[in-house]
């Protein structure tokens, strides 16, 4: 068992590196697209915020993961190692054709499949953690696109007097700021999503560990209710480290193929998608960074005009964000369906 659940957490902290690796075009893309910083300065500098989120955020997403959307007693581990092969062979599809799927819908319809995949229906605890999380899917692009439509018009409107060329030059050191307000959203909201899988599975086998001594007690979990240091700062570093490494496939198409920016759009499509997810952090929901800023990056080029947008792109990204949940549950519960068969139950 002890081996078992070691494997898993290293393969959760290998799915949160690819959820950065997978997700760092939402913090970068932009910044990139606009050319204020280069791609590696761009990496280096959401890398840095994605951590600092450690220590400015609280844990409620993390919490919701854990134990408010799926039944606490049905979980094995290897319902978590199902539910974690499912989102990461999910990210992989999404990230070798370039679309920015959600990693958060991922995980979360994989954790749920793979729970079906064991128990049925009853697995899942249909209740308000879930339609949050559900009306966040359509709800989050569109406050996006909002903002980030009312934050242009709004900053055109207050330097209309600037001169191109000055408005460039100070919007360049203002998205310096928006990016890294985005970055430390990314990482507050993201992370916490792989810290709540864990502490699911060390809730599930506290049985296991309720007597260890030395440091096998850390992994001694009675409940949900609180988050081990441990994990919380392995959370953040693998998140961290992976945005490091990057998704330039998708910064391709997140950066320019939905719309062209300027340095004052990069502004307001970040700063937009920061609001948001912060908000939505705030409140324990599990919410999608790749949706609010791709709504934001719309909303932005939708400001100059419509055929600004490529909407035959953004149609591609919105059919990725509603396959996501029902395409990784199934990966995961195929998953489930072999790990129950060679491994354990």
């Amino acid at each position: 068992m002890l081996h078992y659940v070691i494997a898993i957490i290293v393969i959760a902290f290998l799915f949160d590196f690819t959820n950065g690796f997978h997700d760092s075009a939402n913090s970068i893309a932009t910044v990139v697209g606009t050319r204020v910083l280069s791609p590696f300065a761009a990496v280096l500098w959401a890398a840095f915020f994605n951590m600092a989120a450690a220590f400015t955020v609280g844990t409620a997403v993390a919490k919701t993961i854990g134990s408010g959307m799926i039944n606490t007693a049905i979980v094995t581990p290897s319902v978590v190692l199902g539910g974690l092969l499912g989102a990461i062979l999910w990210n992989m599809i999404t990230w070798f054709y370039g679309l920015p799927s959600s990693s958060s819908h991922a995980l979360i319809g994989g954790y749920a499949g793979a729970a079906v995949a064991k128990a049925g229906l009853v697995a899942v605890l249909w209740g308000e953690k879930w339609i949050l999380t559900l009306l966040a899917i359509v709800v989050s692009p569109f406050l996006g696109f909002l903002l980030g439509a009312a934050l242009m018009i709004a900053v055109y409107w207050l330097f209309q007097r600037l001169s191109p060329s000055r408005a460039d030059r100070t919007f360049r050191a203002l998205q310096l700021v928006s990016s890294a307000l985005f970055s430390l959203s990314h990482g507050a909201n993201d992370a916490q999503k792989t810290m709540g899988i864990i502490v699911g599975l060390l809730v599930a086998v506290q049985a296991s560990f309720a007597t260890a001594t030395g440091w096998q007690h850390h992994l001694y979990l009675p409940n949900a209710s609180v988050i081990p240091y441990w994990v919380e700062f392995g959370a953040y570093i693998a998140i961290s480290s992976g945005t490091l490494f990057g998704g330039w496939r998708i910064v391709a198409t997140m950066g320019s193929r939905i719309t062209k920016l300027k340095p004052v759009g990069g502004f307001c499509a970040e700063t937009a998608g920061a609001i948001s997810i912060l908000f939505a952090t705030g409140l324990g929901v599990p919410v999608s960074t790749t949706h609010t800023i791709t709504g934001a990056i719309v909303g932005v080029g939708a400001t100059n005009r419509l055929s600004a947008v490529r909407w035959g792109i953004a149609g591609r990204i919105v059919w990725a964000w509603i396959l996501t949940i029902p395409a990784a549950a199934v990966m995961a519960a195929l998953c489930y369906y072999v790990l129950r068969v060679a491994i354990a139950p």
